[in-house]
């Protein structure tokens, strides 16, 4: 009789269990992740679509306004739940605004809510402004030149230094000062400007004209698209804030380069040419 040693087989059973144990725990966790993705993909589908309809439901305000939500519904073919929850969204973004028209007759009472478009659902439909604005730089710097475009870029800079500049003048000598007055003027206009000063760490040794510095910050910029295509808006704005703060700044980035901000870095200890020359100057 000869003896048969199992054991090498019941190893080779126990090796094949685990792989078959570790094949179903990946699939199983490669099935999960699919299952996500797949829900995943399923939410953005139906988050568009509610996008896509709630921009038909606007514009049915735009052509047919003031109008009733029961309107909307049989022109969009919409249950009174699905109207509803789109004007509420629509009316809480400041798309689209109530225009209460009160009943006559015998049955005058409560006045029916009839909806129409608000500025900001214009904007959101788009229109032909920029197109426009776009297309006369295009004609002016064809047909008369670059020097015609970038006095035009001027002007608009001159405007705006002629506006800032007694708010700066009143905040002192102080460039700090100044750029947080230059900064609180910009948001008055819409920039959305922040000044915030910058330094060094603690023990660090760094050239003098390192030591600190203010970032000013743009949040917004009304020629943003159009700066896109015609970089002289940045560079008349740029000039127009070092003439104001006394000392030559450096744009970082712009929003018309594709940044979420236009940074502009200023130097606290360094004067421009112009402003040390006027410093030097003996007054009469």
């Amino acid at each position: 009789m000869y003896s048969v040693n199992k054991t090498p087989q019941r190893a080779s059973m126990n090796e094949a269990q685990t792989r078959n144990g570790t094949r179903t725990a990946a699939s199983g966790s490669t099935g999960a992740s699919s299952t996500k993705s797949s829900a995943a993909r399923t939410s953005k589908r139906k988050a568009e679509a509610e996008e896509r309809t709630r921009d038909r439901v606007l514009r049915e305000v735009l052509n047919n306004g003031p109008v009733s939500a029961a309107t909307l519904g049989e022109l969009l073919s919409l249950t009174p739940a699905a109207v509803r929850r789109h004007l509420d969204a629509l009316e809480s973004n400041n798309m689209i605004e109530v225009a209460p028209i009160k009943k006559h007759g015998a049955g005058a009472g409560r006045p029916a809510r009839r909806y129409v478009i608000a500025p900001q659902g214009h904007e959101r439909l788009g229109n032909d402004y920029l197109i426009i604005a776009r297309n006369a730089l295009q004609m002016l710097r064809d047909t008369v030149g670059q020097e015609a475009l970038e006095a035009f870029a001027s002007a608009r800079a001159a405007d705006m230094e002629a506006r800032y500049r007694p708010v700066v003048e009143a905040a002192g000598d102080d460039v700090a000062a100044r750029a947080q007055a230059l900064a609180e003027a910009m948001s008055k206009d819409g920039f959305v400007a922040t000044a915030q000063v910058t330094a060094p760490p603690a023990g660090r040794t760094v050239p003098e004209h390192f030591l600190a510095s203010i970032q000013l910050c743009q949040g917004h910029c009304p020629v943003r698209d159009l700066a896109g295509d015609f970089q002289v808006f940045c560079e008349q704005e740029t000039g127009i804030i070092s003439d104001l703060l006394g000392v030559d700044v450096r744009r970082l980035s712009t929003m018309a380069s594709g940044a979420h901000v236009c940074t502009t870095h200023v130097p606290l200890n360094r004067i421009t040419a112009e402003s040390e020359k006027n410093a030097e100057e003996p007054s009469a």
